[in-house]
């Protein structure tokens, strides 16, 4: 192994895998061009994954390598949280100057993971962050929260111009505190530093100039299944905040013109971050989201649900340039969040603690491998209605889901029908062709407290909560 690398982990709030340019089911409109060199000069991971598709859960299972079962949160919860190891922890343990700018978003709020220092921003209103404090000073308005007065809800549907300059966002600041961390450092030892944009998470609200690029392009339609809630028209009254909705074409335009613009933005801050330090040539780079965003597909917003616009992220993984790493790699076998930690370590030359149930990704960097499993097992609590909870398995060109209170099921054939619209389970033969999937799913749950499974079949109707039955927050779930 080269002489341990600087690691640059570089996360966004609610990114679709399918939203940089370079993946093969990209809106043709959407412009990323820093992160598709970022994947041509890497490793693409195709299928990269969300093992529990919202904030929470999924910060979990990146700061701890942990699937959600192990780590004992399976929906969105807060909670207070002492893991045996982190991610940020065991880099610290081993010399690394490490340093979080941004979202972290673990409870409790002000707890460090193993950082030694922390830059924060969780939201752009509510409890005080760093951010929040940043731009209250700059508008001399200490008892509001400038950065909200648009007036859009923060997990809406609704997009429009944001009302500040693009340098007072969270995005740019973030990549200000990261070149101010750069110039700081401590040359002496290898640093961690770790950027975690809000963006494209809603309020969908970028700056004016990303709106107007996208508000007048000809973006592409939601993709609705023939398994979806059918609605007679757009609907009007809807909560701004509505998760199963019918929008209207201009509604459905305007939210997905803030949507791109906002990651177009993002991928220009990370261009300004390229240009000041070279590419991040001599680091260990890995760019992800915790979640995807639905944008109507199925007539549906948010995320929570096992669908690829929801579940599926971007997974990009650079070596540093001297460690002459193969280039243009694609992997399209299943990987997901809780790979990062032990990959990260891997190539820090750290050891991986036992209580990480993801696989160091580095033998397919290296072209020495193809795949870490076979099968990624995903789920989800119901979070908007408890009826939503369910679970997830996804191997190179399938998605088996099963809704673990209602029992309906889905199977998809992703190689075919990436944005899932014709449900498999619906065809003559559909029951011959779940059987198979859920025998692997009851292998992923037999022996879980919630009885999913009685070894033979799978159970609806059981309790599936946002933490496991027992769970202790100091310990590591021995369901893994």
């Amino acid at each position: 192994m080269p002489d341990r690398p600087n690691i640059v982990l570089i996360t966004t709030d609610q990114q679709r895998g399918d939203c940089i340019g370079i993946d093969p089911h990209a809106p043709e409109a959407l412009q990323t061009p820093n992160l598709d060199w970022l994947a041509r000069s890497g490793t693409h991971f195709w299928r990269g994954y969300s093992e529990c598709p919202s904030c929470i859960p999924a910060r979990r299972s990146l700061m701890s390598g942990t699937a959600p079962a192990a780590n004992g949160c399976v929906g969105f919860q807060t909670g207070a949280w002492n893991p045996a190891h982190t991610l940020a922890g065991e880099l610290t343990r081993a010399g690394y100057q490490t340093e979080m700018i941004g979202k972290l978003h673990l409870h409790p709020n002000d707890k460090r993971y193993g950082f030694e220092h922390m830059r924060l921003a969780n939201a752009t209103r509510g409890e005080p962050n760093d951010y929040v404090e940043w731009l209250q000073e700059r508008h001399g308005r200490f008892d509001e929260h400038p950065g909200m007065a648009h007036g859009v809800d923060s997990n809406g549907w609704i997009g429009r111009p944001h009302h500040l300059p693009e340098e007072q966002m969270h995005t740019f600041w973030c990549v200000d505190q990261a070149m101010h961390f750069l110039r700081r450092r401590d040359t002496t030892v290898p640093f961690f530093l770790n950027i975690s944009f809000i963006d494209p998470h809603p309020p969908l609200t970028p700056p004016r100039l990303y709106y107007d690029r996208y508000i007048s392009r000809d973006l592409p339609e939601p993709a609705i299944g023939d398994w979806a809630r059918r609605y007679d028209g757009p609907e009007k009254g809807l909560n701004p905040h509505a998760w199963e909705i019918s929008l209207g074409e201009h509604d459905t335009h305007c939210s997905r013109a803030a949507y791109y613009g906002m990651i177009n933005n993002i991928d220009d801050q990370i261009g300004r971050l390229f240009q000041y330090t070279g590419g991040l040539s001599d680091c260990l780079v890995i760019f992800t989201s915790d979640h995807g965003e639905m944008l109507g597909d199925h007539n549906l917003f948010r995320k929570t649900w096992p669908y690829e616009a929801s579940a599926r992220v971007p997974f990009l993984v650079r070596a540093p340039t001297d460690w002459e790493y193969p280039e243009e790699v694609i992997c399209t076998s299943p990987v997901g969040i809780q790979d990062i930690m032990p990959t990260i370590l891997d190539a820090a030359g750290a050891a991986i603690p036992d209580t990480c149930t993801g696989s160091s990704l580095l033998p397919i960097l290296r072209r020495e491998e193809t795949a870490v499993r076979d099968v990624l097992h995903g789920e989800h609590s119901g979070c908007y209605e408890y009826d939503h909870g369910n679970h997830y398995l996804t191997d190179e060109t399938h998605k088996y889901v099963w809704y673990t209170q209602t029992g309906v099921e889905h199977l998809f054939d992703l190689s075919t029908d990436p944005h899932e619209t014709h449900d498999l389970a619906r065809e003559a033969d559909g029951e011959a062709k779940l059987e198979p999937w859920r025998r692997r799913l009851i292998g992923f749950l037999e022996g879980r407290p919630e009885g999913f499974t009685d070894g033979e079949r799978l159970i609806a109707g059981r309790p599936h909560n946002h933490f496991l039955p027992d769970y202790d927050p100091n310990e590591t779930n021995p369901f893994l």
